[in-house]
């Protein structure tokens, strides 16, 4: 940006008549997606961005992401609200700002990929209900996983921004794996696809500044369509490359509203558009606008979700991330996961794993859902690996991977683990090199007549194609035909000045009431022993009733005058071989004080019941190697089984575990059923 670009503005006009800038930099706002899915695990609700809603509307962003990513699972399992809804409800408040999601290409918003009949219905709906532009990207960069979605953006004449997911193998950008050459490559082939703008999804933060320069350069030089940048501030980088992708010529950069950004989110707004005032790339946002929404967002909706904000770190960077290249929703789940089985303290050997399950893996970009592939393999090897056994227990999305159901890897997967991983895979022990939708039979017609009734309209139809178990649940929910649990409905406000109440009660010893403790009444057989401690001595009243003495009461005497001082609060009626001394204490007031309330101690954590292992003699237990959700069990009870055999599916950090068989014999006892939650360490079934 050169000095010329510079213009002098006071603090009271720069918002007053500013001029238009020639080139503005165009912003997408993701506060209402990627910036509490960043922050706090995706939970925000709707009713809490409508308050924002119009005046957002009001600012000029060039759209704001109000959709897709982890919403669509988030919303209806923990929120038990409806994903189709949020669409239809922010439109009536949003009325000139277009709506932007995140795609997973033929992932749809799930983990892995799906049917082309379900894609098809789920783009005919997201296009109905009011999605605007689908930026659309695949985990390894396999634009053939784009040939169902793209032809219904174009049909329904939406805008298709394609992704190219932003990974390294070395420290800056460069290698032989992901090098200018790779990403220009990569953004031609978009522009043939027909892509309306190209985006380079920086998930993890990797994109230095110096990279940032060149990159845009290229692609600028190479594609036609407009260039978004879209970079996460983790590792603390992200504002300066966003200066120097504006200097090389960058169309679109993405920021947050300043509570939902910094940390693993994006880089503020607001600094954005102060910087660049007055410059050729000018915003033309109002910072009092920008302020006013902040405020609301402050005292209005942030204190609802504090609690489940990291506060684990003080600096809001994470360097590490240069190093194992985790994106910030990975770290998140690599550590509750870790901190359910109580196996935090193995967290750095993890870190070390991830690089490893990477490269063995084909070098795959970290974004979901590979990042949660080799999350979870990289958890399992640390865990479970013996000196002499590597991937001793391999995920079934590491299989699916494997075996090509994801695509084409940038370089070839370890041929020693791809064996292993196949050697009992259901598919086949042979990778595939198809289009990976190929092989999925059509889904829909089967899922409507599995749920029935309880899907009333398409919309119901794809929560359940998308996610059975836990769409049923919401459906049942959704419906009355189930009640739904506290955990899932909304805080308030109130209800959240009262938690807060009660903590600072809590810290100030408050929460137990003042006990006085009495004795019994003084009998004929009191007696008085003098007690001296250095220059001072007690009186002390000793009632021998029923046998052992009992401290009555101590009164302090001056030496110095003879002055008694005031009686000493009665200490707890406690039976005693013999009357020892009792240690001096301060002056306190005429009347005798009460005993200062206790801390309260914390409260146990609330402990599901588990079922009894199997008594000895009566089969072998086959217990949850980890917590999760179970997904279905494969045997029923009556069946028999092999050693080995899968028994049941158990999900955990959105990865699916097949657990095999302990041993061989007959399923005696399930306990659980498809949607239950379990520990590490419950009973799931009895083999006997």
């Amino acid at each position: 940006m050169s000095d010329h670009d510079q213009v002098k503005m006071t603090p009271m006009n720069y918002d007053v008549n500013r001029p238009k800038a020639e080139n503005p930099v165009k912003v997408m706002d993701l506060s209402l997606r990627d910036g509490h899915q960043s922050l706090f695990a995706t939970r925000g609700r709707t009713e809490d961005m409508i308050p924002v809603a119009e005046l957002m509307d009001q600012v000029g962003f060039w759209a704001v992401e109000t959709w897709g990513g982890a919403t669509f699972d988030t919303m209806h399992r923990f929120l038990n609200e409806d994903p189709w809804e949020r669409i239809r409800t922010l439109k009536r408040y949003f009325k000139k700002t277009p709506f932007s999601m995140l795609l997973r290409a033929q992932n749809l918003v799930g983990y892995s990929n799906y049917p082309d009949d379900v894609a098809r219905a789920f783009m005919d709906r997201s296009c109905e209900n009011g999605i605007d532009i689908f930026r659309t990207f695949d985990a390894l960069n396999d634009y053939r996983n784009f040939q169902t979605v793209v032809p219904k953006i174009k049909e329904y004449k939406k805008h298709f921004q394609g992704c190219i997911c932003y990974t390294l193998t070395e420290s800056r950008l460069g290698g032989e794996v992901y090098n200018l050459d790779y990403y220009v490559k990569k953004a031609k082939e978009l522009e043939a696809m027909g892509a309306d703008s190209i985006c380079i999804k920086d998930m993890a933060g990797l994109l230095s500044p110096y990279d940032a320069y060149p990159l845009i350069k290229a692609l600028k030089a190479a594609v036609k369509a407009p260039i978004h940048l879209h970079s996460h501030f983790t590792s603390g980088m992200s504002p300066m490359s966003h200066l120097k992708a504006i200097e090389a010529g960058v169309d679109i950069i993405d920021t947050c509203m300043s509570p939902y950004a910094y940390r693993t989110s994006h880089a503020a707004v607001e600094p954005l558009v102060m910087t660049l005032l007055g410059t050729s790339r000018d915003t033309g946002f109002n910072i009092h606008l920008l302020a006013k929404i902040n405020e609301i967002l402050e005292k209005e909706v942030m204190p609802k979700y504090k609690h489940l904000l990291d506060t684990s770190k003080m600096s809001v960077i994470d360097i590490n991330v240069l190093l194992h290249q985790t994106p910030g929703g990975m770290l998140s789940n690599l550590v509750n996961q870790l901190r359910e089985m109580d196996a935090l303290d193995k967290i750095d050997d993890v870190y070390k794993e991830l690089p490893k399950v990477r490269k063995d893996l084909g070098q795959i970009p970290l974004v979901t859902p590979t990042s949660q592939i080799v999350g979870s393999q990289a958890v399992n090897n640390v865990l479970f690996d013996s000196p002499g056994e590597r991937y001793s227990k391999i995920s079934d999305q590491v299989k699916a991977l494997c075996f090509g159901m994801y695509g084409k890897t940038a370089v070839p997967i370890d041929p020693e683990v791809q064996k292993k991983a196949l050697q009992h895979y259901e598919r086949g022990s042979e990778p595939i090199t198809c289009r990976p939708a190929e092989l999925l039979e059509p889904m829909l017609e089967k899922d409507k007549a599995a749920i029935g009734d309880l899907a009333v309209d398409m919309d119901d139809l794809l929560i359940y194609a998308l996610f059975p178990v836990t769409g049923k649940k919401f459906l049942q929910w959704k419906y009355g035909k189930e009640d739904p649990p506290a955990s899932v409905k909304a805080i308030t406000l109130e209800e959240v000045k009262k938690r807060d109440d009660l903590v600072k009660k809590a810290l100030a010893g408050e929460l137990v009431e003042p006990k006085t403790v009495s004795g019994p009444e003084k009998t004929d057989n009191l007696r008085k022993f003098n007690v001296f401690v250095d220059n001072e001595y007690f009186e002390v009243g000793v009632d021998e009733v029923g046998g052992s003495p009992v401290i009555r009461y101590a009164q302090q005497i001056q030496l110095a005058g003879g002055i008694p001082m005031a009686p000493v609060a009665a200490a707890p009626v406690m039976p005693m071989p013999m009357a020892p001394p009792v240690a001096p204490a301060p002056p306190v007031a005429a009347a005798p004080a009460a005993p200062a309330p206790a801390a309260p101690a914390a409260p146990a954590p609330e402990k599901k019941a588990e079922p009894a292992p199997a008594a000895s003699g009566s089969g072998t237990s086959m217990v949850a190697p980890m917590p999760g959700m179970i997904v279905k069990y494969e045997k029923k009870v009556g069946d028999t089984v092999s050693a080995g055999e899968t028994v049941v599916v158990l999900e955990a950090m959105k990865m699916e575990n097949a657990l095999p068989a302990p041993a061989s014999g007959t399923i005696k006892a399930i306990n659980y059923g498809s949607g239950d939650s379990v520990a590490k360490g419950d009973v799931l079934c009895t083999i006997g």
